[in-house]
């Protein structure tokens, strides 16, 4: 059956969505490798961890505050993506922003849904 993180959409796609910015960023110039790349990756990174622990938490009230906190690591994530477009390291069409949004989603209905529990 698998962990219960494993089974959410959300986490799903999130993990795809990092797997993404490793794509993405493993072609940035080398003197971004300890810059935009490095919190770019931390960033992609948070959003399927924190909703792994947020699921393996005790109760709807804490996994709810993960989720929140997946939410502004998805935010700051496609700020540094909008970024990359304008400083020319990234195509405004790299897979990585549908998955953004697509994992914004997921998180914003998981978040509703947990909100009324």
């Amino acid at each position: 059956m698998g962990k219960p993180h494993e089974q959410l959409d959300a986490w799903k796609f999130s993990m795809e969505l990092a797997k993404a910015v490793y794509q993405m960023t493993a072609t940035f110039p080398a003197e971004e490798r300890y810059g935009l790349s490095q919190q770019m990756r931390r960033a992609a990174v948070s959003i399927p961890s924190n909703i792994a622990e947020g699921a393996g938490r005790n109760g709807a009230k804490e996994f709810l505050n993960f989720i929140g906190i997946s939410r502004g690591s998805l935010a700051e994530l496609e700020t540094q993506l909008q970024l990359a477009v304008m400083l020319g390291f990234a195509a405004p069409d790299h897979p990585a922003f549908e998955l953004a949004n697509s994992t914004g989603k997921l998180l914003t209905g998981l978040h509703k849904k947990l909100s009324t529990t």
